[in-house]
């Protein structure tokens, strides 16, 4: 598959240039160039079946549960549904649900995070959207330059957060803060397309172009389900009717979407519960599709369960191009809480492939020597 582009011929090219280095560099988003990532610091995923303790600064157990990364003034924020250990009803695998919210830290070099908070609270009302125990799944973050806000969508299960088809227990929510650090206001969840699919796992994707989308697994009555891709108004609050189907995304949930020069990247997971399976990637030339099958990123021992995890998000590492890191998460469903972190450099072998061979212990320092 080859990507090829139209250029339309560019006017005033020098005030075109101007206008563009005015937005980028009036973006909070917008970061220089550092060397941090030259430091030794390893990270360390361990076994394939060993859960590994991340701490942050104070000794404590990160807990930011299927999140992701959003760089803001060179600084790195991580943010992730906080969880809890298991009540008495583990058939209801309700130490998935939180009664928190969704927290936030922020670090300089990926390895020493500082606690920001809980930017999203849950509530003790009855009559809040919020009330907990209830699930914020999956949240992503994403900063819209036009309106300056912080935008933040996630699969919205209502209380007492209990996985259902019904309205309010498999839907789309949405928050939007002036800072990264919050707090977010709640504005509402609603169903993209229509309220005949139901929302299940999902993530956001910002393009170079500053168009964001909502990418989901897509649950119908039926019981058949599919990726779909919606695109976002200009604000990102709200989907438009501009919708695409991956049919060949059928039963793939836990999106995870990079783009790599001409390439977007669609990392996927089978439909198995919490027992990990194989990944499976996707590749296009336009966010849009056409979507083709690339076949399984992973590599050697663990290659058939993703290495025992699935994966939450990918993001670009400061001052390196052309690395990129996947997050993957070891899911721990005897203790929620303590769920183990799985960070792995993402390797571009020719310009249409992705993979990420396993590594109990690695380091920038290493990746980036071992590229030049």
């Amino acid at each position: 598959m080859t990507c090829v582009y139209h250029q339309k011929k560019l006017l005033y090219p020098v005030f075109i240039l101007l206008v563009i280095l005015f937005l980028v560099f009036s973006s909070p988003e917008v970061s220089a160039s550092n060397n941090f990532y030259k430091d030794s610091l390893p990270f360390k995923n361990g076994n394939l079946n060993e859960f590994t303790e991340w701490r942050d600064d104070q000794g404590e157990l990160i807990n930011a549960h299927d999140g992701g990364i959003i760089v803001v003034n060179s600084i790195y924020y991580w943010y992730g549904l906080a969880l809890r250990p298991l009540g008495q009803d583990k058939a209801e695998n309700n130490g998935a649900a939180t009664t928190a919210g969704i927290t936030l830290y922020s670090s300089q070099d990926l390895h020493h995070w500082k606690y920001e908070g809980i930017i999203l609270p849950t509530s003790n009302d009855i009559s809040n959207p919020l009330r907990s125990p209830m699930r914020l799944e999956r949240p992503k973050i994403v900063y819209n330059k036009k309106t300056n806000k912080f935008v933040l969508w996630f699969h919205y299960v209502g209380y007492p957060g209990n996985h259902a088809q019904n309205v309010g227990f498999a839907d789309a929510g949405v928050a939007v803060a002036d800072k990264i650090t919050g707090p977010f206001k709640y504005l509402g969840h609603h169903r993209p397309i229509d309220d005949n699919g139901a929302v299940k796992d999902c993530t956001l994707f910002m393009d170079n172009d500053t168009s964001a989308y909502f990418i989901y697994d897509r649950k119908l009555t039926d019981g058949s389900r599919c990726l779909h891709i919606v695109k976002l108004t200009d604000d990102f609050l709200l989907s438009t009717n501009q919708w695409t189907k991956i049919t060949i995304a059928a039963n793939r949930e836990a999106p995870v979407v990079i783009k790599h020069h001409e390439y977007y990247f669609l990392i996927t997971s089978d439909v198995s519960g919490w027992k990990a399976n194989a990944a499976k990637v996707y590749k296009a030339c336009n966010i849009m599709g056409p979507w083709t099958e690339a076949g399984n990123p992973c590599s050697g021992e663990g290659m058939e369960t993703t290495y025992n995890s699935q994966g939450t998000y990918a993001f670009k590492v400061l001052g390196t191009p052309d690395l990129s890191i996947i997050m993957l998460e070891r899911h721990n469903t005897d203790n929620f809480m303590r769920c183990s972190y799985v960070w792995l450099p993402l390797i571009f072998p020719e310009k249409e492939t992705l993979a990420f061979p396993y590594k109990k212990e690695w380091t920038l320092s290493s990746f980036i020597n071992s590229k030049n």
